[in-house]
């Protein structure tokens, strides 16, 4: 493009191209195709070249976003894909759009001013430069510079002509930039549009991650970006990358505790803060340890607020080190005002979703414990629930033991663990487990996997080798007191939320509850069994053990007696109640039960002669379901049914040794375990023990513990035989008239002088039983109001010794004719124990103490 001399022609080809410039300048700002500079550029260039000489001509426009000039340049071969930016400090186009004046270098070799423009320049091989402001409506919108290789190429006479024009070409260029402005500010009203209407279609904050990136990328340039938002119920910041795949599940998020940290701090401060690498160092370490890593060399952190309160922080980090223009800024905050809003609204879905599984997991939870109460049958099912909120891997159950300074784990549920947890019974000192730091504040812990492997315990290991690295411990509390602690446990970081403690306190809460239900069904089942026993065994000495209303009688012998059952009825001591059979022993115990502080309790007796061998021990101690063959069923004993109360054993003598240290064990401890049974059962009892033989003879022969009998032996009462107080067989007499008259519905008005003389007279080897015995045959034999006995009985062997009625020579007897029908044999299918139902020690042991020799059973041998 270079015309020729000024001629005529000249000068009507550049009238022609200001015509058309001046059309251009008419139809910039409707012609659809000058929506682009570019394009506007491009049909100007030829027409500028009719009017004036030039190699390469630069249109300048200034970037008000990021405050420099963009260079639209054609040096005379094709255009740029795409503008250069030059700064406005440093170049010729940016002193004329500063100055608002022509610049001219007639020789850019001699130039000095223009640092980055001139070297530009040079590059080119340009020798002459003019440049001219490019201003329309009192707006600056650039510079237009014309080049030449030549110097000195542009005269005063073609400046002027060029100024001219360029003040036609600045009404072209506001046209074209106006339309653009328009199209701009449309495009990105549609595309806040289209923002809006992604971000509030989801309400899943998973899927809004992602899709607030995508928007992101059409209003702002980013090369990373990443979303935190305050989680009410931690208290904290958790922060997500917008630009990272999705995850499986949605826990990828790092929770933003430090107080220090950038994040934090624009979160509390609400003012969009920018940071490039070298305010970064300036920073707390902790302030930068998220971006330390990263070849971000700028850092946006905007804060999301709505009406309601702060949101939480969007960071954008760009490789490019400049600042946002005002524009940008602007466009920024009018967009996190959406994402905030949208933020806000998927924070309160996620909220709602999560209180309504939780409540549906409380509800599940509370119907299973509600209709079970067997804890180790429900457990796995609780945490089951538990596990869809929680998302769990162990859950465990641990009560105190008797001691208060262990815990035993109770129930577990760990499907995945590799072993090292699953066993049930383990116990750990309550001071050195995570457990107890919460059972000491009465609080629900969390624990972090430094916290995990900072406590000194046996558990710690175990809790290692699993891979747990989040733990929750919550005390099973009652208003009684605490009964042990659920405690849940994760392989993940941070698995558990200060949030999530209400939960487990709510769990926690109603497994104490089912515990505690089921600890008094079983209470009220075991007391309902022990009244069902004591009635019916109440019911069965009814008839029986109510022989006498009260002891009768007013001997000095009797008296004495009666002395010593007040001192010792006050006292808790053991009682051994001595006297030939049938002198009341029982009534006396019976006295003393009544005139004892424990006179509302049960009185419960066993007469250890009447209950066959085998069976002494199962009605003692009671046994368990099973314990052996035939006991269908749990059997509560006669130590449970007299806690609290008395119990008389009677014939004490006869206890197996086998047994004794049992009931030994009993009197020191107050405890014992049920036949075939490990619990131990403690009872609060008063031991009253009967005996008619010589206990200390059996100690010394080895058939009676000599520990057991001075236990028994605290206090010992001798109850006189009747033969020794004779002055009171007439008031026993009456007595026992009056009640079998009565039972019989006999009127017996009188006892004949000679017949009260004569059962005086009768040394009565049974007893007061024996007296009791012939007085009610003799109510029987009579037909009128006076008592008729049947003295000749006593007068038959008045003149003989008195013959022996005791229960030892009865016994004896007894053994001899089981040895004769035996043939002596002492064991096996047809042996004496067989029939006699004793073992083969025991019964060469009541041989030796009854003196029963081969002798005495042996059959004599034929002559």
């Amino acid at each position: 493009m270079c015309p020729g001399p000024p001629t005529f022609e000249t000068d009507l080809q550049r009238y022609a191209a200001l015509l058309e410039i001046t059309n251009l300048a008419e139809m910039a700002d409707t012609v659809s195709r000058y929506r682009e500079p570019a394009f506007l550029f491009r049909e100007l260039t030829p027409l500028l070249g009719n009017i004036v000489a030039f190699d390469f001509i630069n249109f300048a426009l200034y970037d008000s976003i990021d405050e420099v000039m963009r260079l639209f340049v054609w040096d005379g071969r094709s255009w740029p894909n795409k503008p250069d930016r030059m700064s406005i400090q440093d170049s010729a186009v940016g002193w004329a759009w500063q100055n608002q004046a022509p610049a001219h270098v007639s020789d850019t070799e001699g130039e000095t001013r223009f640092g980055s423009e001139l070297r530009w320049l040079h590059e080119n091989r340009v020798r002459s430069y003019c440049v001219f402001p490019l201003t329309a409506r009192q707006q600056r919108l650039g510079a237009l510079a014309f080049g030449r290789r030549m110097p000195q190429a542009f005269t005063p006479q073609d400046m002027q002509l060029l100024h001219r024009v360029s003040e036609m070409v600045a009404l072209c260029v506001d046209g074209t930039l106006n339309r653009s402005a328009l199209a701009e500010a449309r495009d990105r009203a549609h595309l806040l549009l289209e923002l809006e209407t992604a971000l509030f279609s989801t309400l899943d904050l998973k899927q809004l991650f992602p899709v607030t990136a995508q928007s992101l990328r059409k209003l702002v340039p980013y090369d990373s970006a990443s979303m935190a938002y305050f989680d009410e119920g931690a208290g904290m910041l958790r922060q997500y990358r917008l630009d990272a795949p999705p995850s499986d599940h949605f826990d990828s998020g790092v929770w933003i505790t430090a107080q220090d940290s950038l994040v934090a701090r624009a979160f509390r401060q609400q003012q969009i803060q920018f940071f490039n690498r070298e305010s970064l160092t300036r920073e707390p370490q902790g302030g930068i340890a998220a971006f330390r890593d990263r070849a971000a060399s700028s850092l946006y952190l905007v804060p999301l607020a709505t009406a309601k309160g702060h949101v939480g922080v969007l960071s954008l980090e760009s490789l490019q080190a400049e600042p946002l223009s005002q524009d940008r800024l602007s466009m920024l905050g009018q967009m996190a005002v959406l994402v905030a809003l949208a933020l806000e609204n998927a924070l309160v879905h996620r909220n709602l979703r999560l209180q309504r599984e939780r409540m549906q997991a409380l509800l599940s939870i509370s119907t299973v414990l509600a209709a079970h109460w067997d804890l180790g049958e429900v457990f796995p099912k609780t945490s089951s629930y538990l596990r869809r909120v929680l998302r769990q891997e162990y859950a465990s159950v641990a009560f105190y033991d008797e001691t208060g300074s262990r815990l035993v784990r109770q129930f577990i549920d760990f499907p995945m663990g590799r072993g090292s947890l699953k066993d049930t019974g383990f116990t750990v000192d309550v001071s050195r487990s995570h457990a107890g730091k919460a059972l000491a504040t009465r609080s629900a812990m969390i624990f972090s996997r430094a916290e995990i492997e900072a406590l000194d315990s046996e558990i710690t290991e175990k809790l290692i080798e699993e891979g747990i690295k989040s733990l929750c411990c919550v005390p099973l509390s009652l208003p009684r007191g605490t009964l042990g602690t659920l405690t849940v446990a994760s392989t993940r970081e941070n698995a558990f939320r200060p949030d999530d403690t209400a939960l487990l306190r709510q769990v926690a809460s109603q497994i104490a509850v089912a515990v505690e239900n089921a600890r008094a069904t079983r209470q009220i089942e075991a007391l309902k069994n022990r009244l069902e026993e004591e009635k019916r065994y109440l019911e069965g000495e009814i008839s029986t053990a109510m022989n006498f209303e009260e002891i009768v009688g007013e001997s000095p012998a009797l008296q004495k007696v009666l002395e010593k059952v007040v001192t010792v009825a006050k006292s808790d001591a053991n009682v051994l109640i001595l006297g030939e059979t049938g002198t009341g022993k029982e009534l006396i115990a019976r006295a003393i039960h009544r005139m004892s502080r424990r006179k509302d309790a049960s009185f419960i007796k066993l007469n250890c002669a009447a209950i066959p061998t085998g069976l002494l021990e199962s009605e003692l101690f009671g046994h368990e379901k099973g314990a052996f063959t035939g006991a269908i069923s749990q059997k509560i004993g006669r130590m449970e049914l007299a806690d609290g109360g008395t119990l008389f054993l009677d014939e004490i003598g006869e206890i197996l040794v086998e047994l004794q240290p049992k009931l030994l064990r009993v009197l020191q401890d107050r405890e014992f375990e049920r036949l075939g049974g490990t619990r131990t059962i403690k009872v609060n009892l008063r031991l009253i023990a009967a005996t008619n033989r010589d206990l200390a003879q059996s100690v010394a022969r080895h058939e009676f513990r000599s520990d057991l009998f001075y236990r028994l032996n605290v206090f010992p009462v001798q109850v006189p035989p009747l033969r020794e107080r004779a002055e009171d067989i007439p008031m026993l007499v009456r007595y026992f008239v009056r009640k079998y008259a009565r039972r019989m519905e006999r009127h017996i008005e009188s006892i004949p002088t000679e017949t009260m003389n004569a059962l005086q007279q009768w040394h009565w080897p049974g007893n007061v039983r024996e007296l009791e015995n012939f007085i009610e045959r003799s109510v029987i034999l009579t037909e009128g109001t006076v008592l008729r006995a049947p003295l000749p009985e006593l007068q038959a062997s008045s003149g003989n010794a008195p013959p022996d009625h005791s229960l030892e020579n009865a016994e004896r007897e007894h053994i001899l004719k089981a040895l004769r029908e035996a043939n002596g044999v002492l064991s096996g299918p047809h042996g004496a124990g067989r029939r006699l139902g004793l073992k083969r020690t025991t019964l060469q042991s009541k041989m030796q103490r009854l003196g029963i020799t081969r002798e005495d059973y042996a059959k004599p041998k034929a002559s």
